[in-house]
């Protein structure tokens, strides 16, 4: 067989999974093409932002990844295009030509057309987003020294938008520092007029998850502090005052976005293959419909199945298992096995959990739920095990150990860029159309 082209487009759970299986194989040479020079670990992006884990120990270089491997080339741009005519897709760094196409590039935060909250909120789908919200929260307590009456209240209400596991897992965290943590940081301060306001626009906490799950999750925000308000929409947000469609307002300094996401589709794709939230139709295979060689995989796919008629969730378990079955897909293909006879892409669920704080976390397997002190355990021992590697997993069991006996962390470092590194990064941030013109104004 005649070395064919991959070029994978992210380097999220599916992509790098792909990549990483594919790595060596002599049948294929692989472009891994990605914004950032790392894998983020997004399901522990909170922690970052509440100061628990440093950065670093759930990121790990790409370049790393691949040392010693002979055919996966790794390169930092942003796509623009796809050329499907030409087999090429277009970047910012120039075009790649490709045999395969695998779109793995994830999702983006959905803040549903709402410019004003777009610009004001604090969203969280990347390690540099986390520590933004990071640097805020540390900031506002540091501020609250020299604040008037009126920014005091703004600054002292932290209003997290969204009930699913960002949303309670952030929530849990920054109740834990209210009472854990800033008490120490701060003596000569009262946290106790700290207010941590977590809103659903649905019934539930954690929608898809089990009843109990639901109940349990409230409860245990509610022993915590935490203000949860069910059924509500939020309408606006001005920097000062977040608005609900009910007539709820809040006055806030920080709002937390976290209420949905929605695809990071190319130019280039069918209207005809979007579905709702901006996710791209595939068959079994994972094959974009209408295309020949053109496959997407992880949160941006929908594929409809007996098992899941509405597509699959959005989870790294899924996207990770869709990168292992086009892997070994494309690895029969080398061996010369017709496309018809390609293995099916089945997901079968282990089960979802969440953490809301110490001893307090909801697991729902297949046959049964349970919460409390074991579900705690569970929730971090498979987390552990999902980090890419043994230095990042021992840095995190050591941070976690310590915020368990201690009930604290050493972490709480604000991180500004210096004049020179704007002035030397802007220039290739214009680069990139999707940054330039905020960029430009800064």
């Amino acid at each position: 067989m005649e070395k064919k082209k991959i070029v994978i487009v992210g380097a999220g759970f599916a992509g790098l999974r792909l990549a990483r299986e594919l790595k060596n194989n002599p049948n294929f040479s692989i472009t891994l093409i990605d914004r950032y020079n790392f894998h983020q670990f997004q399901p522990l992006f909170y922690q970052v932002a509440t100061a628990r884990i440093e950065p670093s120990n759930i990121s790990f270089p790409l370049r790393k990844v691949f040392q010693g491997s002979n055919n996966v080339q790794v390169r930092l741009a942003d796509v623009t295009g796809i050329n499907k005519d030409k087999n090429e897709i277009e970047t910012t760094i120039g075009d790649f030509s490709y045999d395969y196409l695998v779109l793995a590039n994830g999702c983006t935060t959905n803040f549903f057309g709402n410019k004003q909250i777009e610009e004001l909120a604090f969203p969280m789908k990347s390690t540099d987003e986390a520590i933004t919200l990071k640097n805020r929260l540390i900031t506002n307590f540091e501020s609250a020294y020299s604040a008037s009456p009126e920014e005091l209240e703004e600054i002292m209400n932290i209003v997290v938008v969204g009930g699913g596991p960002t949303g309670v897992e952030l929530s849990g965290a920054i109740a834990e520092m209210k009472t854990k943590i800033l008490p120490k940081d701060y003596p000569d301060f009262d946290f106790s007029g700290l207010n941590i306001f977590l809103i659903e626009g649905g019934p539930n906490l954690l929608g898809p998850m089990s009843s109990a799950s639901h109940q349990k999750s409230r409860q245990y925000l509610e022993e915590l502090g935490v203000q949860v308000w069910t059924e509500g929409r939020v309408t606006g947000y001005d920097g000062k005052v977040i608005s609900l469609a009910d007539g709820r307002s809040i006055k806030t300094k920080t709002v937390i976005w976290g209420a949905g996401v929605t695809g990071n589709v190319l130019d280039g794709i069918d209207q005809s293959a979007i579905q709702r939230g901006n996710r791209i139709t595939v068959n079994r295979h994972n094959k974009v419909v209408g295309t020949d060689n053109i496959f997407a995989i992880g949160d941006i796919s929908y594929m409809e199945t007996p098992n899941y008629p509405n597509g699959h969730p959005q989870l790294a378990n899924v996207a990770i298992n869709q990168g292992l079955n086009l892997a070994k897909n494309f690895i029969a293909l080398g061996h010369g096995t017709e496309e018809k006879n390609w293995v099916d892409f089945e997901y079968n669920d282990p089960g979802s959990m969440a953490t809301v704080g110490k001893y307090r976390a909801v697991v729902d397997l297949p046959q049964f739920s349970f919460q409390g002190r074991l579900a705690w355990f569970t929730w971090m021992f498979l987390h552990l095990m999902l980090i890419l590697s043994v230095r990042n997993k021992l840095f995190i069991f050591m941070n976690w150990m310590q915020s368990f006996f201690t009930d604290d962390t050493s972490l709480r470092i604000i991180t500004r860029p210096t004049k020179k590194d704007y002035k030397h990064n802007i220039k290739d941030y214009r680069k990139f159309p999707k940054n330039r013109k905020k960029h430009e104004e800064a």
